[in-house]
């Protein structure tokens, strides 16, 4: 989708420097500002440049390892239906770290070096992959609860002022949509089965509701990047409004399944017209992303596992290149 993948890295930060004058950074504020999109070869500061590196390769990290607690039900799902529908959204997941990686690489840094970052450790992905799949019912919790969040987070995006990332989300928003839809049909119709079914059900909303709260980042008063991404409209809205929105709209539809939120303090406001709900316990979260989660290793270890196999596949693919541009050139 997006294959210009210049590794800039060597380029003069002095340089870069040099360009980025008063006047220079208020006019590119002022494009923001009138909501005109920021293309690959337009001029940006450094920091903006970073911010998006940044928060695109976590994205696209986030997509690949996220594969891995969905695959682990591929060869246990309890009908062959339901194995169809989990492979295709697993390929899509795949699909997405692609485009993610592709619209990154137009900011000048390369796949390969978005890749070593992950499987240093250096880079991030989202704390919510860190969490086990223990019944068929987290399946349905992950599509409902998490993809549910990830769209909550990232329809704005496809507003995003750059203009590669935004347009990548616009299919990406699309797709995760199906998956959200097909993680609650899952839960509905185990709500609807014995109490066994809806008890599992239960158990998966009840492990996967405050890990999903969390992946829209620490609050608005202890977040790091927040403030700047929405001066630059790369966020369209704060991580606190978007956790309030999820919770708005998630509440009904578990009161729909018939399924209790775990939250002893949730509660309707009718004066704000919002929900309110219990601290989140931020330490978790800290705990999660410093590595020291459920399945981080095991995460970790997979994918550079994965990496590692697939070397050969790497090898031949720029053995074909380098071969067929030698006969071009003859």
């Amino acid at each position: 989708m997006y294959t210009q993948g210049l590794d800039q890295a060597g380029k003069s930060g002095t340089a870069r420097s040099a360009e980025e004058t008063p006047e220079r950074l208020e006019a590119f504020q002022a494009r923001i500002d009138a909501e005109e999109k920021i293309e690959a070869k337009d001029w940006m500061p450094e920091a903006y440049r970073r911010t998006l590196v940044r928060q695109i390769s976590q994205h696209a990290h986030s997509e690949i390892i996220g594969m891995q607690p969905e695959g682990n039900w591929l060869t246990r799902a309890p009908t062959l239906k339901r194995k169809a529908i989990l492979l295709a959204k697993v390929q899509d997941e795949a699909g997405h770290g692609l485009y993610l990686y592709g619209a990154a690489e137009t900011l000048g840094v390369s796949r390969d070096r978005m890749v070593a970052d992950l499987l240093s450790g250096k880079a991030k992905y989202s704390s919510i992959f860190n969490y086990p799949t223990l019944t068929w019912a987290d399946i349905g919790a992950i599509g409902w609860l998490v993809d549910g969040a990830a769209i909550m987070n990232q329809i704005p995006l496809c507003r995003c002022s750059y203009g590669p990332y935004s347009r990548a989300m616009i299919r990406i928003c699309k797709e995760e949509s199906f998956h959200q839809r097909q993680g609650y049909e899952i839960m509905l119709t185990l709500c609807r089965g014995t109490g066994e079914q809806k008890a599992m059900a239960q158990d998966a909303l009840n492990r996967f509701w405050w890990p999903s709260l969390m992946m829209f980042g620490p609050s608005d008063a202890t977040s790091t990047h927040s403030a700047q991404s929405m001066q630059w409209k790369i966020k369209r809205f704060s991580n606190d409004e978007l956790r309030r929105k999820f919770i708005d709209v998630t509440v009904p539809q578990a009161e729909f399944l018939g399924l209790t939120v775990p939250d002893d303090k949730l509660h309707f406001n009718r004066a704000t017209g919002h929900y309110e709900h219990s601290d989140i316990d931020w330490q978790e979260f800290y705990e999660v992303i410093s590595g020291n989660g459920p399945c981080n290793r095991q995460r970790m270890a997979k994918r550079r596992k994965a990496h590692d196999d697939g070397a050969w596949v790497r090898a031949a693919a720029q053995a074909h290149a380098a071969k067929q541009a030698a006969r071009a050139a003859a």
